[in-house]
């Protein structure tokens, strides 16, 4: 008799462990997700879909710690509980009903980046490498002891869409290679070096607001952490906002120019940061769709030595 499971999914992550799970007979007896928010941009598949699909029955209470989730839990009986990318932290009495083990699926190389949004927060520091981190659940998110990781390269070219796509396939292929271990008994349990933890917390859109004083890299790393299918990053241009959606670092030396002068338009809206000099190619004034950055500044006259923000 295959092992019991509860599956706690959200988003692609959550889609693509679950299926992972199914694949090797994995014997799922309840799915819990989240219900998609009004107005959010939904580019992931459904968790509930899938567990639809395979006859799963499917969940999405706004608190487990409200109504009979935890008797409902007890029930199961299950050997395991799987976290991918639910949002809400799971409150110990939901762990406690794991018969082996409580496991989360984190965004990153723990103990680096705990917290929220660390596919967003490795991109604006500017590292060359992530990946995902399979780990006991305990009270404090993210600091329980070590299952298995899998490390994901990051390029110059990669942004947030690039980056989870490639973890998404990296902890599917996680899952695939750590389920039997877990069943088997072979998995190995390593204790986080606290010493090495670093935490972030969650973003709001604002915190996408440019500061052209930094250096051009600086800004290339949030315009291609927050681009789509978040917010943006931003700047001010004629009392209105100006988002930028993609963007690269032209020259990493300065010109004789103030910070967030437009110094180049003839290939792309060239803009002096604080130190080098940014390219952007895509962008999107208030009240106005997306457009190629020349397009816009042929449209909208920009000058050379125009100034944003």
């Amino acid at each position: 008799m295959s092992l019991r499971s509860v599956v706690f999914a959200y988003q692609d992550v959550g889609y693509v462990c679950l299926e992972a799970l199914l694949e090797q007979g994995a014997g799922v007896c309840a799915v819990f997700t989240h219900d998609d928010a009004p107005g959010e941009e939904i580019w992931f598949r459904s968790v509930r879909q899938l567990a639809e699909r395979r006859g799963l029955p499917v969940f999405a209470p706004t608190k487990l710690s409200e109504g009979d989730w935890i008797e409902r839990l007890r029930a199961w009986k299950p050997d395991f509980l799987f976290s991918f990318y639910y949002r809400n932290l799971l409150p110990a009495s939901v762990l406690a009903t794991a018969g082996r083990a409580a496991l989360n699926l984190h965004g990153s190389l723990l103990p680096k980046y705990r917290g929220r949004c660390p596919v967003n927060w490795v991109l604006i520091h500017g590292e060359s490498e992530t990946g995902v981190t399979l780990h006991h659940m305990v009270e404090k998110p993210d600091r329980g002891d070590i299952v298995a990781q899998r490390r994901v390269p990051i390029t110059d070219d990669d942004d947030v869409r690039t980056l989870y796509a490639k973890m998404t396939a990296a902890a599917a292929a996680l899952m695939r290679e750590t389920y039997p271990r877990l069943c088997d008994g072979s998995a190995p349990r390593l204790p986080q070096e606290q010493a090495q933890a670093s935490y972030f917390g969650g973003r709001k859109p604002d915190d996408g607001r440019i500061d052209w004083g930094g250096d051009a890299r600086s800004v290339c790393n949030l315009v291609r952490a927050v681009t789509h299918p978040y917010p943006g990053a931003f700047s001010a241009w004629r009392d209105k906002q100006l988002l930028l959606w993609k963007a690269r670092v032209l020259d990493e030396q300065s010109r004789a120019a103030a910070a967030g002068t437009v110094v180049g338009i003839a290939h792309g809206l060239d803009v002096q940061a604080g130190r080098g000099v940014l390219r952007v190619s895509r962008v999107q004034l208030e009240g106005e769709g997306e457009a190629d950055a020349v397009e816009w500044a042929r449209t909208h006259a920009v000058e050379i030595g125009t100034r944003l923000g």
